[in-house]
C-alpha cells in the first residue's frame, strides 16, 4: 500500500435524528448492531420523544456505545436537537441519519474508508412501502435479506430503476456514483463530514424547520470549501415508510428563501446555529 493511502486511525460515530417512532428506531438499530466496521458511538438526537422510545433506547445500552441526546417536545425542532447531538458527540467523524433508516452491513465502512480531509459524503437510500417496512425482521437485517432485490420482490415491493442502488457489486457503484446525474447533496438521512467542519459553521441553522434544512447544512459545508463526494449507489440505507404531518406550505417557502440567501451571500456561519451570534 502506497504511503499517501494509508491513514491516521480516527473514531467514528452515527447521529440518528428520532420521534415517536421507537418501531422504526429499532429496526434502524439492528442494523448498526451487525456493521462490519463498528461505530465508536450512537448518538440518538432525540426531538421530545416520549418514554416508550427511551426505554427502547436503554435496551440497547449493552450492545451499543448509545448516548441518549432529547429535549422537551416543542414541535418540529430537528435543527436544534441536531446541534444538540453534535455538541455531545465525541468521535472525529459523524455520519447523519435518521430513525427511519437501516444501514446495509458495510455502510459504516463505506463511510469510514472513504472519509477525506476536505470533503464530505452524500449517500443513499431506497424507499420501502408500508406494506415492505412492517414485514422487516432483525433476522432479515442480520441476514443482509432486507438489501436484496429477491426479497424485496418476494415481499411486493413494486419495481423501478432505483432498486439498482440494490445490485450490491462494488464496481457497478463506483461507475453508478460516477454517471448519476443527482447532485451530492447534504442528505439528512444519509451524509458524513469531520465533526471539526460541522462546527466550523456552526450547525445548523435553527430559523429552519422541516424541507431543506440538510441541504442548507451542506451548501454551508460547500461555502466553507469542501467538495461534496457522491456515494449513493456505495452507502446504502433502506428507508421504512412513514407519514409526514409536519410538513407545511409555510415552513417549506420559508426555508426555501433562507437557502437562497445562503448561497446568494455565500453564508458559512449561521447566526442561529449551536452559538447564536
Amino acid at each position: 500500500m502506497s504511503e499517501e493511502n494509508i491513514k491516521e486511525r480516527f473514531s467514528i460515530g452515527v447521529v440518528i435524528s428520532t420521534y415517536n417512532n421507537p418501531r422504526w428506531l429499532e429496526k434502524t438499530l439492528w442494523g448498526y448492531l451487525y456493521q462490519t466496521h463498528k461505530v465508536d458511538e450512537v448518538v440518538i438526537a432525540d426531538d421530545g420523544s416520549r418514554e416508550e422510545t427511551k426505554q427502547l433506547i436503554d435496551s440497547f445500552r449493552d450492545r451499543l456505545p448509545i448516548k441518549h441526546v432529547w429535549h422537551e417536545d416543542r414541535g418540529f425542532q430537528k435543527s436544534e436537537i441536531l446541534n444538540k447531538a453534535l455538541m455531545a458527540a465525541e468521535s472525529d467523524y459523524l455520519i447523519f441519519t435518521d430513525q427511519d433508516c437501516i444501514p446495509r452491513k458495510d455502510f459504516v465502512a463505506v463511510h469510514y474508508d472513504n472519509a477525506r480531509k476536505g470533503q464530505f459524503i452524500s449517500g443513499g437510500y431506497f424507499k420501502m412501502t408500508m406494506e415492505v417496512s412492517e414485514t422487516v425482521t432483525q433476522d432479515d437485517v442480520e441476514r443482509g435479506d432486507v438489501f436484496k432485490i429477491s426479497w424485496l420482490r418476494a415481499h411486493k415491493q413494486p419495481w423501478t430503476f432505483k432498486m439498482t442502488k440494490l445490485v450490491g457489486k462494488e464496481w457497478f457503484a463506483k461507475l453508478m456514483n460516477t454517471v448519476t446525474t443527482a447532485k451530492s447533496s447534504w442528505n439528512g438521512c444519509n451524509a458524513s463530514g469531520w465533526r471539526a467542519d460541522m462546527l466550523a459553521i456552526n450547525g445548523y441553522n435553527e430559523d429552519m424547520h422541516y424541507g431543506g434544512q440538510d441541504r442548507e447544512f451542506g451548501e454551508r459545508l460547500s461555502n466553507l470549501g469542501l467538495k461534496s463526494i457522491q456515494m449513493r449507489y456505495s452507502a446504502i440505507v433502506m428507508h421504512l415508510d412513514h407519514k409526514r404531518p409536519y410538513k407545511t406550505k409555510e415552513s417549506m417557502e420559508r426555508n426555501r428563501a433562507i437557502r437562497r440567501e445562503t448561497r446568494r451571500k455565500k453564508i458559512i456561519k449561521t447566526p442561529n446555529g449551536i452559538e447564536k451570534l
